[in-house]
């Protein structure tokens, strides 16, 4: 895997999650090139509900892959505002784009200053050593 995978701009979990934070607060979360290297060809992904509240390390949805089902983990607590609908119809986006079209749900944080104990680029690329 390259630095391109990892983008520098992104948060990321030791659980293979991503946090971008947009202009408004709001942080949309995916996985990473790493998470979806290791699933193989997504088939399936379920996501929590707009207005769900979650707690961060909870389990909030699962991706199923033709090789297993793995959970998605909240990486920040706070409420959900968004869900991306692509991936009712096209799950694959996950494996194809998992920075861009492939994101998964959006979150406004309870705890804005959270973020700060999410792993940098380098650090998670190190985790993965």
């Amino acid at each position: 895997m390259s630095q391109l995978d990892y983008p520098e701009d992104l948060r990321y979990t030791p659980e293979h999650e991503w946090v971008r934070v947009n202009d408004d607060g709001v942080v949309r979360i995916g996985i990473t090139a790493f998470a979806q290297d290791a699933l193989g060809d997504v088939v399936y992904v379920s996501l929590p509900a707009v207005g769900d509240t979650v707690s961060a390390g909870d389990a909030c949805g699962e991706v199923e892959s033709t090789k297993s089902v793995s959970d998605l983990y909240a990486p920040l607590a706070g409420e959900v505002t968004g869900v991306n609908d692509a991936l009712d119809s096209t799950p694959e986006l996950v494996n194809t784009d998992p920075y861009g079209a492939g994101w998964m749900y959006e979150l406004r944080p309870a705890d804005a200053g959270a973020l700060d104990a999410l792993l940098d680029a380098p650090a998670y690329q190190e985790q993965l050593a």
